[in-house]
């Protein structure tokens, strides 16, 4: 299974972006999805996330201002990212608690995407 990040960028404050994120590989079924962010010198720290039901969290920092959606089909998770400020600079991590196809069976596992780089700057 592979996570793959895109849509990050350069941005002025106030700004906006859409963050991607496709999963491709032998997966039976994404349960959560999310996106997390590391900005230099800091701990990863978690952004939002989505259950397969649409189901919502978002860190206290980014409500109002960001939003997590979904396309089960596709296998994709997208953060629609608004208002922009400085702090919100960092690397922009996806990930997926799925179960995967192993062995002639299942087996759940969580996987992460390679990072795409937000930077929010005058």
């Amino acid at each position: 299974v592979q996570l793959q990040a895109s849509g990050g960028g350069l941005v002025q404050p106030g700004g906006s972006l859409r963050l991607s994120c496709a999963a491709s590989g032998s997966i039976f079924r994404i349960n959560v999805m999310g996106w997390y962010r590391q900005a230099p010198g800091k701990q990863r720290e978690l952004v939002a996330t989505i259950t397969t039901g649409s189901r919502t969290n978002y860190a206290d920092s980014v409500k109002g201002r960001f939003t997590i959606s979904r396309d089960n089909a596709q296998n994709t998770v997208y953060l629609q990212v608004n208002s922009l400020k400085p702090e919100d600079t960092a690397v922009y991590y996806c990930n997926a608690d799925l179960t995967e196809y192993f062995s002639g069976g299942y087996r759940k596992r969580d996987y992460w995407g390679q990072g795409t780089q937000v930077t929010v700057s005058s």
